[in-house]
Formats: structure tokens, C-alpha cells, sequence
């Protein structure tokens, strides 16, 4: 583990300033492991520091993780499955801190699915009350009509409450598909399949492209990055201007 400076720890403690945490050094009144230090010395989180004698305790700051996952199909979001089904926790490999999904996509959906370790970032992000917008790419067959297409747009009941509007496009269409663009301002479960169930679409296929200004771009299926401090920003931004 790498070693911190002493003076940055015992502030870090609450303890006394930084500047006077260098004065206490100074004075051999700091140890660590019960041996006598200088200005210069470093420790870990794990090591003993004593000043007079007395032990004061650092709590290891948490690194906070802002990630994006583009979902495979196949997998639940939860932590764990009492089912034994594979589980989106299984392809975040590599972190040091326990981290959370924001909102849910269910097993056969994929996209664009966020993590963090912040609790107030990810409230922030699911309050109904933000209306943070939701991009879906949607494959559904055999076709839409233009009666279909104005019933999602302008709502509908899924159960029991009618659905806010959505912006509704038609981005491909062939025999027998329609791949549609789907923009929510909503989050309730299974949203999308439930509205074109309710207008008599079968949904093939369902991905989730973008949550408010940050796109899910290249990212490969069952891979994951940290977002930028840009992107984590916007999302700030995007939460706190709705």
C-alpha cells in the first residue's frame, strides 16, 4: 500500500491543521508503530499513529466510481440472483469499492446501464421528480402505423397510470421489422416492453442508447469505463436544471 505523508494523515483525522500537524513531527511527538518519525515520513491507513502517546484514527477515503456498462442480454441487474442467474455485478472486475447500479434494465434488455459508489449522485439520477430523459433503440415487429406511433408519443396506460409523453421516431424500416427510437422521461419498471405491449407491438429487441446527455457510443457488449468528469457533470447538471 502506498505510504501518505504524515502531516496529510493526522489532518486528515480531524485531529489539527496540517501546518500544525508538521509542528507535532517536529516535536517527536508523533510515532508510528511506536517508532519515532520525521518531517518526510509517510504511513499507511493501516498503520498505528500515536501523538503523546494517544492513538488517532484515519478513515480511508472512499474513491467515488461513476461507471458505464453496456449490458449484454442474458443478465439481471441485482447484486446477487437466488436464481443463480448471471448477474451484471459478475463483469465488473477490477474495482476496489462496491459499487451499485442506477436504475435496472431487465435480463433481455441491453445498453447503457450506470454504477456508482455515490449515494446521492444515484437518488439524484432515479427521482421520479428529475425526468432525466432515457434514449431506447427499439427493434419491434411486424410494423407500426402512424396511429401506433402517435398513441406512444402521446401516452399510454400501463398499469393503472398513463405513461408521460415520449418522443417516438422511426429510425429503420423493412418487411416485417421497424426499428424504432424511443425517448422516456420516466423509469417505471419494464416502461418501454409495457407500452408497446400495450399498442400491440412485440418488442425483438430493446437497448438503452443514452441516459440524459451521457451516450453509451462504441462501448463493446460486457465491457465498462469509468465516466468523465464531463459526463458526470452534465448528468449533475441535467439532475439539478429539471
Amino acid at each position: 500500500m502506498e505510504k501518505i505523508r504524515l502531516q496529510k494523515l493526522i489532518a486528515e483525522s480531524g485531529m489539527c491543521s496540517r501546518r500544525k500537524a508538521e509542528e507535532l513531527i517536529r516535536q517527536g511527538r508523533v510515532k508510528v508503530n511506536g517508532h519515532p518519525v520525521s518531517i518526510g515520513d509517510g504511513a499507511t491507513y493501516n498503520d498505528v499513529i500515536t501523538v503523546d502517546g494517544e492513538r488517532i484514527y484515519v478513515e480511508k477515503k472512499r474513491k467515488k466510481y461513476y461507471i458505464m456498462l453496456n449490458k449484454p442480454r442474458g443478465y439481471v441487474t441485482t447484486m446477487s440472483d437466488e436464481l443463480d442467474r448471471r448477474c451484471v455485478t459478475e463483469l465488473l472486475t477490477g474495482l476496489d469499492e462496491r459499487v451499485f447500479p442506477v436504475g435496472r434494465l431487465d435480463r433481455n434488455s441491453e445498453g447503457l446501464l450506470l454504477f456508482t459508489n455515490d449515494g446521492q449522485f444515484a437518488n439524484d439520477i432515479m427521482h421520479p421528480s428529475k425526468h432525466i430523459s432515457k434514449t431506447y433503440r427499439v427493434t419491434v415487429r411486424p410494423d407500426v402505423t402512424e396511429e401506433q406511433l402517435i398513441q406512444l408519443s402521446e401516452g399510454v396506460v400501463i398499469d393503472g397510470k398513463k405513461t408521460l409523453p415520449a418522443s417516438v421516431s422511426v429510425l429503420t424500416k423493412e418487411e416485417g421489422r421497424v426499428v424504432l427510437r424511443i425517448v422516456i422521461k420516466e423509469g417505471r419498471n419494464r416502461q418501454i416492453r409495457k407500452m408497446c405491449e400495450a399498442v400491440g407491438l412485440e418488442v425483438a429487441r430493446l437497448r438503452r442508447t443514452a441516459i440524459g446527455p451521457v451516450k453509451l457510443g462504441m462501448l463493446k457488449p460486457g465491457t465498462y469505463r469509468e465516466l468523465t468528469s464531463e459526463e458526470v457533470k452534465a448528468l449533475r447538471n441535467a439532475a439539478g436544471e429539471s
